[in-house]
């Protein structure tokens, strides 16, 4: 809706955001542009629902309810690339950071996102082609997954929240601290382990008791209340490393002119 109504700047702001992440690493990095992307990594499910969409009433026999998209090659393509291109997307931008800032960190964060990457594809394969009683292919996707699973939560707690610094005043948190209550972040701290390996139930088989989709669905909605958690508390992170370092506005641009403020002053 390009018309000048209803937050066009928002609507402008967020589309060149997206369009950062596609096109990654083409652009500098910023955090609206890294923070997007990482949204879009626990949304691969509902990316693939919409593939699955697009194929059932594209193909398939609506009326009777017949689903033949796993017997298309061009859907199970579609299924790994779905997949893929979030974590690839951040992948690119670590590469590019660490090309620009020089800064290792980022090579160690880009190695984190192809690991999960070689965990999607495992698990994907595992399960499309009906190779989830091969103990070779389950082998795999277990390892990958679990490496995944641990180096993610260890770089969550650690890097994106600035959490378990024993030698900090606030043992095992860090120096600053936004909430008042110590506990809700050692809360956060075990919700986010417990969500990071829910997924891993989607390699263990799902929950017996629920149907394959029904569990693909309820582990695709506890990632997003994970991310949801992860946000506020990066955020968090992220706002005290700029304020103790005087670089807010250079590292978080904001969406408005500097020249149209400057001009109404003078």
């Amino acid at each position: 809706m390009p018309f000048n109504i209803l937050y066009r700047s928002s609507r402008f702001f967020f589309l060149t955001c997206l369009f950062h992440c596609i096109a990654a690493p083409l652009y500098k990095v910023t955090l609206p542009d890294f923070f997007l992307a990482d949204q879009f990594t626990s949304q691969v499910q509902a990316l693939r629902s919409l593939e699955f969409y697009i194929c059932y009433y594209g193909w398939a026999d609506v009326a009777h309810r017949s689903n033949k998209c796993n017997s298309y090659n061009v859907y199970t393509v579609f299924s790994f690339i779905v997949a893929v291109i979030p974590y690839m997307s951040r992948l690119l931008q670590c590469l590019r950071r660490l090309f620009e800032e020089k800064d290792p960190i980022q090579g160690w964060n880009g190695l984190k996102y192809f690991i999960t990457i070689v965990a999607v594809c495992m698990k994907t394969a595992m399960l499309l082609k009906g190779n989830e009683d091969k103990l070779g292919w389950k082998i795999s996707a277990w390892i990958f997954s679990v490496t995944a699973a641990v180096v993610g939560t260890y770089w969550d707690l650690v890097y994106d929240w600035g959490l378990l610094n024993r030698k900090s005043k606030n043992r095992w948190l860090r120096d600053k601290l936004l909430v008042p209550e110590k506990k809700i972040y050692f809360i956060a701290i075990a919700l986010n382990i417990l969500l990071r390996f829910a997924w891993m139930q989607t390699v263990l088989g799902g929950f017996k008791s629920l149907h394959t989709h029904a569990s693909t669905t309820f582990v695709a909605c506890l990632e997003i209340i994970r991310r949801g958690i992860w946000n506020f508390f990066r955020l968090e992170n992220e706002h005290l490393n700029n304020v103790g370092k005087y670089r807010a506005f250079k590292s978080v641009p904001m969406p408005f002119n500097y020249d149209e403020d400057e001009d109404k002053d003078d």
